[in-house]
C-alpha cells in the first residue's frame, strides 16, 4: 500500500468513526461519489469517470517538454501533468498527451480537445479573458548566459564593460530596450532564432546571450564547461496551466493539486524535476505561517 493509499485509508476510518459517534453510520471516501457533487457539466467528473487525464503540451523545448534519449516525453511541464494525474488517480502514468503547437494551447482547451494545456504559457490579462489560468508553477524571466572562455562572465563584469559589452537576443520590437534595462550602454545584436542567439555566444561574437532564465539554468546544469550563469535575471513572467473558463470545480482541483505538490506534503515530484531541469534545490518549506 502506498503512503497516499495509507493516508486515504486512515481518513476513511477517521470519518467512519466520527460518523458512528453521531449515529449516522459509516462514511467512506470515494472519488467518484465526491466528484458527483460537482456541477453536472464539470470536467472534474468527466476526467475521473474517464480514468485518465488528457494534457496538451509540446515535445521540442527543453527543459519544459522534450524527448529524452529513451524517447520518453519529459520536462517540467510533463512533471506538472504527472502531479495532476497522481492527485486524480494516485497514478502519475494515467495521462494521454496531445502534442500541440504553441498556437493551439488556447484553442484546444476551449474546444475540449484537451483537459488542460501545460506548455510554458505566460500568464497575461489578454489570455485570461478567454481561458482560466491555474496557479503559477514557475516564475520565468530574462537572464544573461555567458561563456567560461569569455572575458566577461558575471553581470558586474558585463555592466562594467559599458559600450564594449555585446549582447545577443532574439529579434523582437522590444529587444534592445529590454537589454538596456539592465545594461544601458551595451551593444545589442538581434538574431533570428534562439539557437543562433546562443551560437553567437559560443562563437565569441558576443559577451552574453539574453535568453530565458530557465534556459540558462538548464544549459549551465548540464554543460558547466560551456556556459556560465551571469547571476542576473529580470522581467518576471508567470507560467501557468490553462483550463476552460466557467468550470470552478476543475480549476479549484488543479490549483489544489499544484499547491500541495509545491508547498504541501507531497513535493517529491516537483522537487525532483526542479533539481533535474534547473539544477536547483527547491526552497525548504517550513511548517507554520503560510508562504504560498
Amino acid at each position: 500500500m502506498t503512503d497516499v493509499s495509507k493516508r486515504r485509508e486512515f481518513l476513511k476510518i477517521g470519518m467512519g468513526n466520527a460518523a458512528l459517534a453521531g449515529g449516522i453510520g459509516l462514511v467512506a471516501l470515494n472519488a467518484q461519489k465526491a466528484a458527483a457533487q460537482s456541477a453536472p457539466d464539470s470536467l472534474l467528473r468527466t476526467v475521473i469517470d474517464r480514468g485518465h487525464l488528457i494534457v496538451g503540451t509540446g515535445s521540442t523545448n527543453a527543459p519544459w517538454h522534450f524527448e529524452n534519449d529513451a524517447g520518453e516525453l519529459v520536462g517540467m511541464d510533463i512533471t506538472m501533468g504527472k502531479i495532476l494525474a497522481k492527485a486524480l488517480f494516485d497514478d502519475e502514468t494515467k495521462i494521454e498527451y496531445v502534442l500541440q503547437d504553441a498556437a493551439q494551447r488556447v484553442p484546444n482547451v476551449i474546444t475540449g480537445k484537451v483537459d488542460i494545456s501545460i506548455q510554458f504559457m505566460t500568464m497575461s490579462g489578454a489570455r485570461a479573458q478567454i481561458i482560466a489560468f491555474a496557479r503559477p508553477y514557475y516564475v520565468e524571466g530574462v537572464s544573461l548566459l555567458t561563456s567560461p572562455k569569455g572575458t566577461m562572465k558575471s553581470f558586474d563584469e558585463l555592466l562594467a564593460g559599458g559600450a564594449n559589452t555585446r549582447v545577443s537576443i532574439l529579434q523582437n520590437v522590444d529587444a534592445e530596450a529590454g537589454v538596456h534595462e539592465v545594461l544601458p550602454e551595451a551593444q545589442v545584436m538581434q538574431i533570428d532564432t534562439q539557437a543562433n542567439v546562443i551560437q553567437a555566444l559560443e562563437a565569441g561574437r558576443v559577451d552574453a546571450a539574453a535568453v530565458d532564465l530557465s534556459t540558462v539554468k538548464w544549459l549551465v546544469a548540464r554543460n558547466a564547461d560551456r556556459y556560465v550563469d551571469s547571476g542576473k535575471s529580470w522581467r518576471s513572467m508567470l507560467y501557468g496551466a490553462a483550463v476552460r473558463q466557467g468550470d470552478l470545480d476543475w480549476l479549484q482541483f488543479v490549483n489544489t493539486a499544484f499547491t500541495i505538490a509545491m508547498f504541501g506534503h507531497e513535493t517529491a515530484l516537483y522537487d525532483a524535476a526542479f533539481k533535474d531541469y534547473f539544477g536547483l534545490d527547491a526552497p525548504v518549506r517550513t511548517p507554520g505561517f503560510p508562504t504560498i
